[in-house]
């Protein structure tokens, strides 16, 4: 599986935080039907990791692999897309909308992988914009107080960047920068979070190559939504690719 601290299996965890809930679930009817789930979620989870393709290399079986995938993810959807488990367990559970997205890990893991253990696989929070914020002119000289905006994303392929920001001194003056001073390091909440050292601030986030939204229906809202996403995502990295995915109660 490839390196990150992220779950690609994120319908499974879905399923396990309602089984573990305390508070909510606990009816008979609830543990009834997640039993029920379990035991489906965990054939269909089993027979795709056993599944090994299509890898970076093409094969004459990569189509058949694929069409393999695509029957188990019908086969299983239809079994959860019963109406006791759509009315027990609504759009807001998340149930029903994460199979699609673990669904998409199951289809590049292979081929992900082939580009080594850093390389990104799953749901993730992505690089959206960087914003350069000082609390005054004076802390901007001791460093830039980068922001890294970031943005939800269904499934991502891409990278962990790590890179760090410092003050320095103008080309035209003595490569001496003295004294470093002490500044603020308060951050904001909205933003990444950033490590500092002396005058060195280091942020971490996740560039996507792929990114796909996956939704189960779509209207005009959402997919003007999905375009200025695509266009923010495309003018920070150009070379990147967004999808939108739907996959519907009834067909894929």
């Amino acid at each position: 599986m490839p390196k990150s601290d992220r779950n690609p299996l994120v319908h499974g965890s879905n399923l396990e935080q309602k089984e573990n809930h305390r508070t909510k679930y606990r009816d008979a009817d609830s543990k009834k039907y997640l039993g029920e789930i379990r035991t489906e979620y965990d054939k269909w989870c089993s027979a795709n990791l056993e599944l090994v393709g299509p890898t970076s290399t093409p094969t004459a079986e990569d189509d058949a692999i694929i069409v393999t995938r695509v029957e188990l993810l019908s086969k299983y959807k239809d079994f959860l897309d019963q109406q006791h488990y759509a009315e027990k367990f609504d759009s807001r559970s998340n149930l029903h909308s994460s199979v699609l997205e673990e669904f998409l890990y199951y289809l590049f893991k292979d081929l992900v992988r082939d580009f080594g253990e850093n390389a990104l696989i799953g749901k993730s929070h992505t690089f959206k914009d960087i914003f350069f914020v000082p609390p005054k002119y004076s802390e901007m000289l001791k460093r830039p107080y980068a922001r890294i905006e970031k943005k939800d994303h269904d499934f991502v392929i891409g990278a962990t960047i790590q890179v760090s920001f410092e003050a320095a001194t103008p080309p035209e003056k003595d490569e001496n920068p003295g004294e470093i001073l002490s500044f603020l390091k308060e951050e904001p909440e909205n933003y990444s979070e950033v490590t500092v050292t002396g005058n060195t601030e280091t942020h971490i986030f996740d560039i996507p190559v792929v990114a796909i939204e996956c939704k189960t229906y779509l209207d005009k809202t959402m997919l003007e939504s999905s375009s200025r996403a695509a266009e923010d995502l495309k003018a920070r990295n150009p070379n990147s690719l967004y999808v939108v995915l739907m996959c519907s109660d009834l067909q894929c």
